[in-house]
């Protein structure tokens, strides 16, 4: 019955079902779930999935390349520019420590120089899939240690393109490879190119990317969006990621590096939350699949040949790793814990390493018993590195780094009231300036342990910890506060979180930040009254120094900015209730807008002739105006 497609779909399905919710329950991570699933449901334990797994774990790595795209997706090009020292610092130093490192650790294991750099290479990789899912899980991309680990994968995302090209010139049979071979390599058309041809040809694709994103993707958008067929919409964005990733593929480049180039280049269009919508069911199933397939393919046979030999190529390999990573988190002015996180996070070896060992092994680089045995073992160290990351977080951190804030008496906190305010990034700093401003300190905690540090030298009672955790709230104060003020910026992780505040604290107030008009929705109908879209006074504050520049004056401004802000809540109120995709809500958005706009007129003609006694009336323009003639050059010729 393992031939029958249908039966495996079902076995692949019930594991995930049984195995997550479990995980979960256990407070493990998802993957851990995942992978263990794999283990269970594979040739050499239950049996239920044979040796095809290795298929299905080709095809599941098309999450990977859908998870790169949404991440690309989430980094504005500025931003991303504004990385290029962290990726090639950091990536560059971890590539050539570990090279370094583990070349001399298999050739003293018997290995050829030729087999020994081909391992090596693939040992340098580390999982994409695994830690950026653990990052979103955690909601630690706002941190230190998520922005060095992107970096660092992402820098091995773009080397798995020239190990690929190296990997032919170790042998000289590279012609009289087996037909898999032939076939997987007909697919790179440049590949009998002149180094520089290829080269070029490289830097063309990318450009052919950003070009076709810019001018021809978003009008095909915007066309398709006029069907109003979300099936379409569907397609067209599964369309957008493998035509991004064909394209690099065929010219050698990675395909995840394709499709998260494509999603940086559309990070700016006004179809970034449409596309994301669309594609995250498919990267979280496509994602799940991969985990157990990988799970499925740890091959206990090999393991039960040479237990020692396995053994001591797992914890070496992932010791070497994460000695590495703990050093270039040194280099790199990393707090205690950050490093920690780092080392451990990305010590495991990665799903490139199986597509780099296989080609080895179809150059006849490397043979059967090697092969196996270097699968095995990156199949193991992904398996252990959720269980890693539990040690790490539960036993390590807390006694290392930035300490957290819990035993302190915390009665001073406030004069008035007692609040709490979780994130002190860009948002939460401000809320927290601003109250401290009128002598209100709050119980501030943040989870990067770097910004932490910076800003306690500022002054700043700020404190380390993860603000998800019951027991570090509750040693907080939150039994006692009044208020707790929600500034974190991941809305998956916000979420969560009020829901869990919500059942165990039902009397403390909450104030909860929102990135989007949508989180603003969700958590309106969560219950949630006070809810602050952290864009919308900003583009308030820029429309209405527009009026002023235009002639208006500045209290008629103010009060129409604090009518639209009111007009605009009680219409989010509205349309909260309306699914976000339907026609309905639509035509109830297009409603809402024309009576905001209506209510707004009416009230700028009323105040213009009841309110000119107030604040910024005639006299006081008249009086501002000689004021700035008077600070004005006289000289107006052009130029000055």
């Amino acid at each position: 019955m393992s031939g029958n497609v249908l039966f495996e779909v079902i076995v692949f399905l019930v594991g995930a079902v049984v195995c997550v919710p479990l995980a979960k329950k256990f407070g493990l991570s998802s993957v851990l779930g995942y992978l263990i699933a794999g283990i269970l449901i594979g040739p050499y334990v239950l049996g239920f999935v044979g040796e095809e797994g290795e298929d299905i774990l080709h095809f599941a790595e098309f999450g990977v390349v859908i998870m790169l795209f949404l991440i690309g997706l989430e980094i504005e090009p500025g931003n991303f520019w504004k990385m290029r020292k962290t990726i090639v610092g950091m990536g560059g130093l971890q590539l050539l420590f570990t090279l370094i490192l583990a070349y001399p650790l298999f050739t003293y294991l018997g290995y050829s120089w030729k087999v020994s750099l081909v391992i090596s290479m693939a040992v340098v990789l580390s999982s994409t899939a695994i830690v950026l899912q653990t990052i979103k899980e955690k909601g630690l991309f706002d941190t230190s240690y998520g922005t060095s680990a992107f970096s660092v994968l992402l820098f091995q995302d773009i080397i798995v393109i020239p190990m690929l090209a190296i990997i032919p010139l170790l042998t000289e049979t590279t012609h009289a490879a087996g037909n898999g071979h032939q076939e997987e390599m007909s697919a790179y058309m440049l590949e009998n190119l002149p180094l520089g041809f290829q080269a070029l040809a490289v830097l063309l694709s990318m450009v052919l990317v950003v070009v076709a994103g810019r001018y021809l993707i978003v009008p095909l958008l915007r066309l398709v969006a006029t069907t109003r067929l979300r099936e379409l919409l569907v397609a067209t964005a599964l369309l957008i990621v493998l035509g991004f990733a064909f394209v690099m593929e065929l010219v050698g480049l990675s395909p995840a590096l394709g499709a998260f180039l494509g999603g940086v280049v559309l990070a700016t269009s006004e179809f970034k939350h449409e596309l994301e919508s669309n594609l995250e069911p498919f990267k979280g199933l496509l994602l799940g699949l991969f985990f157990i397939a990988v799970g499925a393919s740890v091959n206990f046979i090999v393991i039960e040949e040479n237990p020692l030999l396995i053994g001591g190529l797992v914890i070496g390999v992932i010791a070497l790793k994460a000695a590495v990573l703990f050093l270039v988190g040194t280099l790199f002015r990393m707090q205690t814990d950050q490093k920690l996180l780092l080392s451990i996070g990305l010590a495991q070896v990665g799903e490139f390493a199986f597509v780099l060992l296989s080609f080895a092994f179809q150059l006849r680089i490397l043979d059967r018993v090697q092969l196996d045995l270097m699968l095995v073992v990156t199949a193991l160290s992904m398996t252990l590195a959720p269980i890693l990351g539990i040690i790490n977080e539960r036993l390590i951190l807390p006694r290392v780094g930035t300490k957290e804030s819990q035993r302190r008496a915390m009665d001073h906190i406030a004069r008035s009231q007692k609040v709490i305010l979780l994130g002190f990034g860009h948002f939460g700093s401000s809320v927290g300036r601003f109250l401290r401003s009128h002598g209100i300190e709050a119980t501030i905690l943040d989870r990067d342990s770097n910004r932490v540090d910076l800003l306690r030298k500022m002054g700043f009672e700020v404190y380390y910890g993860d603000a998800t955790r019951m027991d570090l709230l509750e040693s907080a104060g939150i039994a006692d506060a009044s208020l707790l003020i929600c500034a974190l910026d991941d809305p998956d992780t916000t979420v969560s979180l009020v829901k869990r505040l919500k059942e165990q604290y039902p009397k403390l107030k909450l104030l909860v930040r929102a990135k989007s008009r949508y989180d603003a929705y969700e958590l309106l109908n969560m219950g949630i009254e006070d809810v602050y879209r952290e864009s919308l006074d900003t583009s308030l504050k820029l429309a209405s120094d527009v009026l002023h520049h235009m002639g208006f004056r500045k209290y008629t401004i103010h009060r129409q900015a604090q009518n639209f802000i009111k007009y605009d809540d009680d219409s989010l109120k509205r349309l909260a209730q309306e699914p976000r995709n339907s026609e309905k809500y639509i035509f109830r958005a297009r409603e809402e807008i024309e009576l905001q706009e209506k209510l707004l007129s009416e009230d700028l003609q009323r105040g213009i002739v009841e309110d000119d006694h107030q604040w910024d009336s005639e006299q006081m323009r008249i009086k501002d105006e000689k004021d700035n003639n008077k600070r004005t050059p006289n000289n107006t010729e052009p130029g000055h």
